[in-house]
């Protein structure tokens, strides 16, 4: 989704009026325990992201200003100090040129049939997003690697554009005078995993549609369901051909809204192809979900295909950088519910802002950080971002959600044991009071003895920093501030000590 789809996006929370979110202990509400449950497991956590293609990478890749460069990198994707995003979502580009912002294709001229060599022409570049994909993967450290087409290159397709929609030829229902350009296809989105492999970035989710109901003026193709589960077939065995099925897993669809997702996702399942899924995805322009997405089930996560909400943005509204002003589309606290409602009501696995970076113009909030294209390259972040960092910074990729309750009035709270073994838990406040909360953790009937925790908050005035957290009796204490979003981390119980040896970080239970 552009800015020329101007879509509101759903599900905005309507919040009472602000007022100041540190208050006087006197002003704040009654204590209140938070009970996580280890026993009790959901969805499992691939992590949170955004996107850089449409060539907004070029606004880091290329700026010369190397301080303000490391910096909105650390803002991305530092786990300490910025909002440790740990997904990227690149474009897989089909336009013959580079104008404007478009992305471009490294087959730009049919070779003459599908049949035919293809003649790939690779630059290195890749709108941008190789290099700054190199410095995530290399510096630090994200694993989820994304490249999802808009289209194919416009001569494999039925209207002969990579824009405007038109579909894939050879797809059932279409009849393309120049053949049938699936396998090229599908062989194309597999050289690419191969140059990104060859510049030292594994690729580990690969899609090949973008909004698939939708035929804007860019980069667009469309598809129902039943085209998509023949590709998704044809896509398979070729990534089974070059030995990448164990790396990569296929993504699909991108529809702009959840009803049309659902719908091609039953169709993928009749005709017997959701088994080669890896990855459910969805937007939410065009509504966002009412339940969560009902796919195959999964011994190892207990749950069905992943589900990622992978473009998600404010469209309408015009820039800010508030945290809160009453509930606005763009405020950082909407942005910070929108997460919570998507893990904890509807078993997402993966979350995506749209992009996180862009220029000035439009004056919107469809990117996280606003930057200028020219020299001094000044920027301005948004409290979306520190929303994200809130979760993404403590949830890592490979946390299972589980169970939490209580909190007390206008507190809300989702949980997570991370592959390291440490718990996190994440507070919301939409209400106007400060409060304290207890934090206690359960397992197999017993109590979770914490022996340390930190705390982090976002609010108006504070952006992920640390606050007070005490440990006594094994349970965690700490405030959370009015209209505000607080995450716990308990670190990972310690190895078993020697007798006689006294524990002295982390949690164990008893």
């Amino acid at each position: 989704m552009r800015l020329t789809d101007v879509i509101a996006v759903t599900g905005a929370l309507p919040l009472a009026s602000a007022l100041p979110s540190w208050l006087p202990l006197g002003r704040r509400q009654t204590g209140s325990t938070i009970t996580v449950d280890l026993t009790k497991t959901y969805q499992m956590i691939d992590g949170f992201g955004c996107s850089f293609a449409f060539q907004r990478a070029n606004l880091i890749t290329n700026m010369s200003d190397k301080t303000k460069q490391r910096e909105l990198l650390d803002l991305l994707f530092n786990t300490t100090t910025g909002a440790g995003l740990s997904i990227i979502r690149n474009g897989i580009g089909s336009s013959p040129d580079s104008s404007s912002d478009h992305m471009n294709t490294f087959a730009p001229k049919d070779p003459g049939g599908p049949e035919a060599e293809p003649q790939y022409q690779w630059d290195g570049k890749d709108s941008g997003q190789l290099w700054l994909t190199q410095e995530a993967y290399n510096t630090y450290g994200v694993r989820q690697i994304y490249g999802d087409a808009w289209s194919a290159p416009g001569y494999m397709k039925s209207n002969n554009n990579e824009n405007n929609g038109g579909t894939l030829c050879g797809a059932p229902g279409t009849n393309c005078r120049n053949g049938d350009w699936r396998q090229a296809f599908a062989d194309y989105l597999v050289q690419y995993v191969r140059y990104y492999a060859e510049a030292g970035v594994p690729v580990t989710r690969i899609g090949f549609l973008n909004e698939p109901e939708f035929s804007p003026s860019y980069a667009s193709m469309n598809s129902n369901g039943n085209q998509a589960a023949d590709f998704i077939k044809i896509l398979y065995a070729t990534l089974e051909a070059a030995n990448l099925t164990s790396q990569v897993g296929i993504g699909c669809c991108e529809s702009e809204g959840w009803g049309n997702q659902v719908n091609m996702v039953n169709a993928i399942k009749s005709a017997g192809a959701e088994n080669l899924l890896a990855t459910i995805t969805s937007h939410t322009y065009t509504g966002g979900p009412s339940r969560p997405m009902d796919s195959r089930h999964n011994a190892h996560t207990k749950a069905g295909v992943p589900v990622w909400l992978s473009e998600q943005c404010d469209l309408q509204g015009q820039w800010t950088t508030s945290w809160y002003q009453g509930g606005g589309a763009g405020e950082g606290l909407t942005w910070a519910n929108n997460i919570y409602n998507a893990l904890v009501n509807y078993n997402i696995s993966g979350y995506l802002y749209w992009e996180g970076v862009q220029w000035p113009s439009p004056n919107t909030n469809e990117k996280m950080i606003r930057v200028d294209q020219q020299s001094p390259y000044n920027y301005e972040v948004s409290k979306r971002l520190w929303a994200f960092a809130n979760w993404s910074r403590f949830v890592r990729p490979g946390a299972v959600r589980v169970a939490s309750s209580g909190g007390g009035s206008g507190v809300k709270s989702a949980a997570f044991r991370n592959a390291d073994g440490s718990v996190v838990v994440v507070v919301i406040s939409t209400g106007g009071s400060a409060s304290n909360v207890s934090i206690k953790v359960t397992s197999d009937g017993g109590g979770g003895n914490a022996t340390e925790a930190s705390a982090w908050v976002t609010d108006q005035s504070h952006n992920c920093e640390s606050i007070d957290a005490t440990v006594a009796d094994g349970a965690i204490s700490g405030s959370v501030a009015a209209r505000s979003i607080t995450t716990f981390h308990i670190p990972a119980p310690p190895a078993p000590a020697a007798r006689g040896e006294k524990r002295e970080r982390g949690w164990r239970f008893v």
